[in-house]
This record gives structure tokens, sequence and C-alpha cells, in this order.
């Protein structure tokens, strides 16, 4: 088996259309490191994960992309984003204006854009919910899409958007695209890792599949932890804790001499 390498930019595109990615959100070292031990290709990872020392030690072959929602200036994205390329991520998302984009792109950084359903921009599509079900609104998608690829973006996330639009959109653009919900003619298959180990207790995007349920294995550990503490409160209160074995005793003849010598004093 050929060993496994970190794609650039130029493969992605290479592999567009040839077989499907897969990507996650990252919140630690220890969830990057098990994307990296299970094959994942790419991840979306928060800048301070970026900016740990040990982030490439436990990813090194994962295509990571890392932004924020941002709000300021178009120079000061193209500040930071540089920053974060110099960290060493392969993409920064950017969910700022084409002109943003275009100058993040010009100094040669890889941007990702958003489409369809932006969290951050749900004001404007009438909140969390699915984007493109009108060819109105389908069309609008697609424009966002050209002016992303004319901004010099090299791909988008495309959420919440009818199957039939997000596959027609990516077989007519040369944007990698990343489906969270949008569903299998994209470029890349997006989920939580939250979702996926079933960390959240709340509300689950219906587009989310839950493949373990460490919510309950928290809530056991918990419980757990709780009667630790209790054991350990109620020794304390009986004189059970401590025991000689986790306690330092004087050798006898320095004892004495300690308790004459303290006397004295």
């Amino acid at each position: 088996m050929a060993k496994r390498t970190r794609p650039t930019v130029h493969d992605l595109r290479a592999m567009k259309g040839k077989r499907q990615l897969t990507m996650l959100r990252v919140m630690n070292l220890e969830e990057a490191e098990a994307a990296e031990r299970a094959g994942v290709d790419i991840v979306s990872i928060p800048p301070e994960l970026l900016l740990e020392p040990q982030y490439r030690d436990a990813a090194p072959t994962l295509f990571s992309m890392t932004g924020e929602v941002f709000l300021g200036t178009t120079d000061d994205f193209v500040r930071w984003s540089c920053k974060m390329y110099k960290a060493d991520a392969d993409a920064i998302y950017c969910n700022a204006s084409y002109a943003t984009v275009k100058s993040a792109a010009d100094e040669g950084i890889p941007i990702i854009g958003h489409v369809g359903l932006v969290p951050s921009k749900r004001t404007w599509t009438g909140g969390f919910k699915a984007v493109g079900k009108t060819a109105e609104s389908a069309a609008a998608i697609w424009d966002a899409i050209k002016q992303l690829e004319s901004a010099g973006a090299i791909g988008a996330e495309i959420e919440v958007v009818p199957v039939e639009v997000a596959e027609a959109i990516s077989k007519r653009t040369s944007l990698l695209m990343w489906s969270m919900g949008a569903g299998a003619g994209c470029d890349a298959q997006y989920l939580f890792a939250d979702d996926v180990l079933g960390q959240n207790r709340g509300h689950m995007p219906r587009h989310s599949k839950v493949y373990r349920n460490f919510a309950a294995e928290y809530d056991r550990l918990q419980g757990e932890r709780v009667a630790a503490f209790s054991e350990f409160v109620a020794d304390v209160q009986n004189g059970a804790f401590p025991e000689d074995r986790y306690i330092l005793r004087m050798d006898p003849a320095e004892r004495e001499k300690f308790m004459r010598d303290i006397d004295s004093l």
C-alpha cells in the first residue's frame, strides 16, 4: 500500500469528479489524530488548533482548512489569512465579500467560500432552513459560485441545498465543492465530528449521521466522577484517608531528634 501524503490543491483538483472525498470538522488534537488514522481526506479546524505545535504531528497528511466568521476589513482578513497560511493551513475559509476573497486569492492564499445555508448570513435566507428549493434561489447559488470562481477561490462549502442543484453546480464549476447536506454529487462529504460521535444533546441536523453515542459515555463518566469524589469526601471525614501507604514516615531516631529540637525552640 502506497504511503499516504498530504494532498495539495492541485491534487484535489485532479480528483474532482473521480471519487468522493471525506471531510470532518474536528476541534482538538485527539479528533485530528483519529481523523488521520481513519484515513479522512480533509478537515476543517479552529485557528487555535492549527496553531498548536503538535497539530502536524497528529495530522501530518490531512488537508486542513481553517477559518472563522470574519468581521473586519479586507486588509484585516488578508493579514490574518497570511498568518494562518504560514502556520501550515492548506486553505482558508472566507464568508466575507467577493472583493475580500479576491484580495486573499491574489496573494496566493487558497480560499474556500460558502453558499446555500450560510449560518452567519441566515437572516438573508430565512433562518436555519434549506436554500435553493426554487429555480430563482437555485440560480442565486449558481451566481454566487460564479462570483467565487471569478474572485479566485479554489472551492466552496455548499450547505443544505437540494441534491439536484448541488450536483448540477458541481458538474459545471471548477471549484471544489464540499457537500454538507447537499448530496453525493459534489466533491467531498462534510460532517461535524461532534455529530458523528454523538456528542451533541440538542438538535441534530437532518443531514448528519451519528455513528457513536459519546454523550451517554460522558454522562456515565460524570456519574463516575461524582461517585469517586463522594467516596473521597467520605474517606477524609471518617479517617480512612490517608492510609499509611499514602504517607511518608521518618526514621524513628530522626523523629526523636527532631522532636527534641522543636520542643527546645
